[in-house]
């Protein structure tokens, strides 16, 4: 659209680029495909914000632990280069944590920030409302996890739907997805907004939860979003009438398969294959999002070369090789994904799909796996 009024009032587009940067973030945290016209405007808005970013993404970086490099040390702004998945996670929910908890004007304020000791001021602010956030999150998935698992009709059901009267409205849509995640079926996270049940919904592939929705309609009161979300409210006294019929709604048209969740693999590829050569050509098709995701190879048959740990929160730290090709160990990680170790620890050969990327490390660049699951 500004494209088309510059062009219209002759207004030049290279006074436009200077705002790439908010257009990046933008394709990044709307979850939009990164395709066509916008893959072009996500390149050079990943190249802005690399090169020159505006005061108030700068201080959302720092706060995200992005820090600025030396001056005189090379081209890049930062320690490390940005890509969308740092937008992704790193930006977008800050920006989001102020109209989650208080209201979407701060994040607005910070985003026209001209000064950078103001734009650290105001990004305190929003990542105290993003730490907030995220307690109130955690807090609402651990009681929404503990009372469908003490609810036999919630653990057997094809949908979830459920409801707390004082989860924070602003992190049910968080909590939905959490919920999707880890039960994978169509899930519907309700709280007590003033005198109507208001929710979100999220649901799993290929299944149209709006759809799902819409055949309880005259159950609500309103109802919006897409195939795979959407918001919803109702009065309390249909509670119990709506969560039947979107049960009912789900089991009519969910078969099994979509009830069990898919990696879509690219290609099969050799161990031996990766090096930097090959992974300098694979980012040659970044940025990686939506319609153009970071491609997903498998291997089969490989061992622990020794070393292998659990880290963290149930995450493992991998060296792993082929028995049967020279070359590695290599490097890889795998999160929430530690209760493998005993099988891996035994030497019992296994499968991994995975992605590769760079891992930097007290200043060390290497390649790493990001494996995405384990088969034995």
């Amino acid at each position: 659209m500004i494209q088309a009024y510059a062009k219209r009032n002759d207004f030049p587009f290279d006074e436009l680029t200077q705002f790439l940067d908010l257009v990046v973030v933008s394709i990044a945290s709307d979850i939009v495909d990164i395709t066509g016209e916008n893959r072009i405007l996500a390149h050079y808005g990943l190249k802005l914000m690399n090169v020159k970013p505006r005061p108030g993404l700068e201080a959302i970086l720092r706060y995200s632990k992005v820090e600025k490099k030396p001056e005189g040390n090379g081209e890049g702004f930062f320690n490390k280069e940005l890509t969308i998945t740092d937008l992704v996670f790193l930006v977008g929910p800050r920006i989001n944590a102020a109209g989650r908890m208080e209201s979407g004007r701060n994040s607005v304020r910070l985003l026209i920030c001209e000064k950078l000791e103001d734009a650290l001021k105001l990004g305190a602010q929003i990542d105290t409302y993003n730490t907030e956030r995220k307690n109130l999150d955690t807090l609402a998935t651990q009681q929404a996890i503990a009372m469908i698992e003490q609810d036999e009709r919630l653990k057997t059901s094809k949908s979830t739907v459920i409801f707390f009267p004082s989860w924070h409205k602003g992190v049910i849509g968080i909590v939905a997805s959490r919920l999707t995640e880890q039960y994978y079926r169509p899930t519907i996270v309700l709280t007590l907004s003033g005198d109507l049940i208001t929710g979100s919904a999220r649901s799993v592939k290929d299944f149209d939860v709006y759809e799902a929705i819409d055949s309880c309609s005259d159950l609500l009161e309103h109802f919006g979003g897409h195939k795979y979300a959407a918001g919803l409210s109702l009065k309390q006294e249909n509670l119990q009438a709506f969560t039947d019929r979107f049960e009912e709604a789900v089991t009519e048209k969910l078969n099994g398969k979509l009830l069990v969740p898919e990696i879509e693999v690219d290609t099969v590829l050799p161990l031996s294959s990766i090096n930097s050569r090959f992974f300098n050509i694979l980012r040659q098709f970044a940025p990686f999002g939506p319609g153009n995701m970071s491609p997903l190879f498998r291997t089969d048959g490989i061992i622990d070369a020794g070393g292998s740990r659990v880290v963290g929160k149930n995450h493992l730290k991998l060296y792993v090789v082929h028995p049967e090709v020279s070359g590695g160990p290599f490097s890889a990680i795998a999160f929430q994904q530690g209760d493998q170790f005993g099988k891996i620890e035994k030497g019992i050969p296994f499968n991994i799909c995975y992605h590769v990327e760079e891992n930097e490390w007290n200043g060390n660049v290497s390649l790493q796996l990001n494996i995405k699951d384990i088969k034995f």
